[in-house]
């Protein structure tokens, strides 16, 4: 595992082959214990506009990195031990499935094709990762407990030796500033959010972040 303790959500994303090829958009951890498994990286170029099989309505250009593929990383830079050829053959993060429609549904297509409207069938998203990983992305929801207040959203994921140590929490409403949320105090998560066991009047102890140099 190289030293990730610069490696932050939105950095550039770079192949053994010195091509760069995208953004880090979101990391893939275990749900116990926040281990991180994978990547998921925007690919700018190559897989913008790639039509699923048999799925012709819906592209994704999100794909799946496996964290033993990166080589380095810094607080701007990706880099992986990949050539772009490999990573062009990693499986896509989201896919899209037609849903069989039901009888309302069929009715309000055929109303809509009568009309002269366009009909579009149902689908549903599913993300390729194991049931017991979470995504954790820029944006997400960082709440207190089981308070349904909400303490702000994850800004980055700080690392230390390979290790997410915690999660920098840009404000909304408690804070004036970016505060550091370390993963000892994230009870739980799931893909829309993470969960501080704090009480209120702990969290004005929250270290503020500091923007690493350089």
């Amino acid at each position: 595992m190289p030293e990730l303790s610069d490696f932050r959500l939105g950095a550039a994303v770079e192949t053994s082959d010195g091509r760069k090829v995208g953004t880090l958009v979101s990391v893939l951890v275990e749900e116990h214990g926040f281990e991180p498994k994978a990547l998921v990286v925007k690919h700018e170029e190559s897989l913008v506009g790639r039509l699923m099989a048999a799925e012709k309505l819906f592209i994704t250009d999100e794909i799946v990195v496996p964290i033993g593929a990166v080589e380095s990383a810094t607080h701007d830079l990706v880099r992986l031990s990949m050539a772009e050829p490999d990573l062009r053959r990693q499986t896509p993060y989201l896919s899209h499935h037609f849903l069989p429609p039901t009888i309302g549904q069929l009715l309000l297509q055929e109303a809509s094709i009568l009309s002269g409207g366009i009909a579009f069938p149902s689908a549903e998203e599913d993300a390729n990762k194991p049931g017991d990983e979470i995504e954790i992305e820029r944006g997400e929801n960082v709440m207190l407990g089981e308070t349904g207040r909400k303490l702000g959203h994850v800004h980055e994921i700080l690392f230390d030796h390979g290790e997410v140590i915690g999660v920098v929490i840009r404000p909304e409403g408690f804070f004036k500033q970016d505060v550091v949320l370390p993963v000892r105090l994230i009870s739980r998560g799931d893909d829309l959010a993470l969960f501080a066991d704090l009480k209120a009047v702990d969290v004005e102890n929250l270290k503020p972040y500091v923007e690493p140099a350089g």
